[in-house]
């Protein structure tokens, strides 16, 4: 029942997709084979006319129409020109995230419920919602004690919404994966798991707290740069309370201009807070648009909404690092060698090729104007040449390029002539020089030792579990309760079959109504 449950949510998806005219552009249409042709017309028959509205705006309008599950997917797909193309990208771009305010009596109803008290017991006011987005809205308040705070609060029922939509997302995930060659390479079954990984994440709060705490404490020192503090005893899996933030969005520029600002330095402290959360703590907020960036009357940049977070592992970090380093003193060969020692370009591949296509994306730019020169230019370029040496698509790696667009593309309304190398090479430098320089080798050197002492103590554990796990099998198979022969595998495979006849039919009869999506998300 589960797959005909799928195939009927995407099928009814993709209708409203072919009511925007919004699956395939004009040019992927003659490419589309004969089959997929007539499900994209039996998708629009008895459809309502098509909704007006711009060729650009078409894919997010849909989106939106879908709800909370669509549009963020629409906002990850916009990190994955790989898999959906440099225009598709562009478009979803577009795409935001805001929807109408739930009733304020209903708003309450949570709070109450999930702090466990009355509103008027926890807060001397409780306005309306002032900002209303697919997961939840935001409401002004104050304390008790007569501190101002922002209350934040999921919308009601979402948490299943977007369970039955991730379910259908694996669910074309995995036939993109197994019918289309390409699929395997993009891997986007493991996209679809990040995705659900990330909202699961963003669907309780009680987790964006702790990500806020974590980057505050990682950013203790970092200068020109604060974060609100949070209110825990006002916090629960559905409710977020935190300081109320008195200041500037960064998106007025003429504002932060008259008062007085600099705007030179906001920029370049912003682009190096970024980084040196990337790279030197590997984590890192992925929602940084100037909705989410606020300036204090003291010139101190302020984010907000902690939903969305990304992730590096220590081999990602030097990864990036070693990588915007190499192009900034031009050797390429290193960095085509940090890829190879990384395992993300196979060792099929010849190192001296990759490191001439290399040379073609770093010299181009190496001439050009300060204001002309993007990192993020070049790191989306790097990817889509990886990808003609068959480089495995790394989804948190296309998630901090796709952050570090939207942090340069920031960064520049502020100063035109903003230079992300030049900001961000105090920072790309200093760390590799303190992670590979002496007392880096020293540092690794002793965790090193102290992982392998951990490891030799619980070697007599190891040894032990592998002792009654012997003991264990031996048993069964002389008791006869654990057969390998030919008739046990035969059984096996029968109820195998038996099992995948009725899915294997549910996948052909749907898979008229998935074509027109996989090749919306795939073209």
């Amino acid at each position: 029942m589960a797959a005909l449950a799928n195939i009927w949510r995407l099928f009814r998806a993709a209708r409203v997709f072919a009511r925007h005219d919004a699956l395939l552009l004009p040019e992927q249409l003659a490419l589309v084979p004969a089959p997929a042709r007539l499900g994209l017309k039996v998708l629009r028959l008895g459809a309502p006319a098509q909704v007006e509205g711009t060729a650009q705006g078409r894919l997010a309008d849909a989106l939106t129409e879908l709800g909370p599950s669509y549009i963020k997917l629409g906002q990850f797909l916009s990190t994955r020109p790989d898999m959906i193309g440099a225009r598709r990208a562009f478009e979803l771009k577009t795409l935001q995230d805001r929807l109408p305010p739930f009733p304020q009596a209903e708003a309450e109803a949570i709070v109450a419920r999930e702090l466990g008290r009355p509103v008027a017991d926890l807060f001397t006011s409780f306005g309306p919602a002032v900002a209303a987005a697919s997961i939840a809205q935001v409401h002004k308040a104050q304390l008790r004690d007569g501190r101002r705070v922002a209350v934040k609060i999921l919308r009601p029922g979402v948490e299943k919404r977007f369970a039955a939509d991730m379910e259908s997302f694996t669910f074309a995930a995995d036939l993109m994966e197994r019918v289309v060659p390409e699929g395997r390479r993009l891997r986007p079954v493991d996209a679809v798991a990040m995705l659900k990984q990330s909202m699961d994440l963003e669907l309780d709060l009680r987790m964006e707290a702790a990500a806020l705490s974590e980057m505050a404490q990682n950013s203790t020192d970092d200068p020109g740069l604060r974060f609100p503090a949070i209110h825990w005893e006002h916090t629960a899996r559905r409710v977020l309370t935190t300081e109320w933030i008195d200041a500037t969005p960064m998106a007025d520029v003429a504002a932060l201009k008259a008062q007085g600002h600099d705007l030179v330095k906001l920029a370049d402290t912003l682009v190096q807070s970024f980084l040196r959360h990337a790279i030197r703590d590997g984590f890192f907020h992925a929602d940084m648009h100037q909705g989410n960036l606020m300036v204090d009357a003291a010139g101190t940049i302020v984010p907000l909404d902690y939903g969305i977070m990304g992730r590096l592992i220590p081999k990602e970090r030097l990864f990036l690092a070693e990588i915007l380093h190499g192009f900034i003193v031009r050797d390429y060969e290193h960095v085509a060698q940090v890829h190879f020692d990384a395992n993300y370009v196979p060792r099929s591949e010849d190192p001296a090729i990759f490191a001439q296509a290399l040379r073609a994306i770093g010299e181009p730019i190496m001439g050009l104007a300060a204001e002309d020169v993007s990192m993020s230019r070049l790191l989306t370029q790097l990817f889509d040449t990886t990808a003609q040496f068959n480089m495995t698509t790394q989804p948190q790696l296309l998630l901090l390029q796709k952050t570090m667009v939207v942090v340069e593309g920031v960064a520049r309304t502020l100063n035109p002539h903003f230079n992300m190398w030049k900001a961000g090479e105090p920072v790309v430098s200093g760390w590799i020089a303190q992670t590979l320089g002496p007392l880096g080798t020293l540092k690794q050197g002793a965790q090193s030792a102290l992982a392998l002492g951990k490891a030799a103590l619980d070697l007599p554990d190891i040894l032990d579990e592998a002792r009654r796990a012997a003991e264990m099998l031996s048993a069964m198979a002389k008791s006869g309760g654990l057969r390998l022969d030919a008739a046990t595998a035969a059984v096996i495979a029968e109820e195998q079959r038996r099992h995948n006849r009725w899915r294997d039919g549910a996948v052909v009869g749907g898979a008229l109504a998935l074509i027109a999506i996989a090749l919306a998300v795939w073209l």
